[in-house]
């Protein structure tokens, strides 16, 4: 997915009010390295559009920041004086007002947070800050997933200035966490590293953009591919066209044999054991008995290995 000129969100209409909210508010902000006013618009059916402009100006916001945040690094500037860079970070390049929507401290219950973003008057995103010179582990967010389960919140941000990982949380079976993205501003490519923060910028958590992104990723994930991929009747329409093409007919236990040994590593891990799932309804019709009929396993070149049948489960190791 091209992150340049982010995505289009489809939400619900949004009224007029809204709408000069989300343009007005960054027009009151002055900053010199923010540039980001009037950065979304609404089209047809409220689908509100991120401009390729809000990208350049994160990126150009970024650039001219990023020195100082390496130089935290470089001086291994402790937590209180990281908190404080991280935070010209969400105000003057992610558009955030200084004096209402980002907290301190913030208090939830009887617990602290780094910081906490909002937009308007609603919290957005928990940002726990560790030193700029700490290596940043999953392990560091166990705080801020505890005050983030109290309070229902589904998104950690995980930062030391130079380093920022953002984690989704779920809290169906205990706290559970997802890793969204996680960039490196001194390593990664830096055009790739803006893009991902521009993410992170204050209109698009305004209009609920992270949950839109999160949809999306998990919906073209190994795992939500995989399980359309090996339904029967999407092998069944690969083996047609494979048909078309070479005059072959494949038996559909050597074609998902086969699918599953194109998929790399780590996509084998991520889907797991892959169920090829049978359709309910037999075919009818003379094509699909002649399916039926001439179908032959291709065990003279295809390795001997017994392929999965229908019903079965698939073990990305084997």
């Amino acid at each position: 997915m091209r992150l340049d000129n982010l995505i289009y969100l489809n939400y619900k209409r949004i009224t007029e009010l809204e709408r000069h909210d989300i343009v007005n508010n960054n027009a009151l902000r002055t900053n010199p390295l923010s540039s980001t006013v009037k950065n979304t618009s609404v089209g047809k059916g409220g689908v509100i559009r991120m401009r390729p402009k809000k990208s350049a100006s994160v990126k150009s916001g970024l650039r001219k920041g990023l020195p100082y945040l390496l130089q935290a690094q470089e001086q291994s500037l402790n937590e209180a004086d990281t908190v404080v860079r991280v935070v010209k970070v969400f105000e003057d390049i992610l558009g955030y007002d200084a004096l209402t929507e980002v907290s301190r401290e913030a208090q939830m219950r009887d617990k602290y947070i780094d910081v906490l973003l909002k937009t308007g008057d609603v919290p957005r995103l928990i940002v726990e800050v560790k030193a700029a010179s700490v290596t940043l582990r999953d392990r560091h967010i166990e705080q801020a997933e505890n005050y983030a389960s109290r309070n229902n919140f589904r998104w950690v941000l995980l930062t030391n200035g130079v380093a920022w990982n953002l984690y989704h949380l779920t809290f169906e079976e205990g706290i559970e966490y997802e890793k969204a993205f996680s960039i490196d501003l001194k390593k990664d490519d830096f055009d790739q590293a803006a893009n991902m923060m521009a993410l992170l910028h204050h209109d698009f958590l305004q209009v609920g953009g992270l949950d839109d992104y999160w949809e999306c990723q998990q919906a073209m994930s190994p795992a939500s591919i995989g399980r359309v991929l090996f339904h029967e009747s999407v092998l069944r329409n690969i083996r047609r066209e494979i048909r078309r093409d070479t005059g072959r007919l494949i038996d559909i236990e050597d074609l998902a044999k086969a699918v599953r040994n194109m998929l790399s590593p780590e996509a084998r891990e991520e889907i797991g054991r892959v169920r090829i799932r049978k359709r309910r309804r037999k075919a009818t019709t003379k094509e699909g008995a002649d399916i039926k009929e001439e179908a032959k396993p291709c065990s003279d070149s295809v390795s001997s290995d017994s392929g999965p049948t229908v019903g079965e489960r698939i073990h990305p190791s084997a």
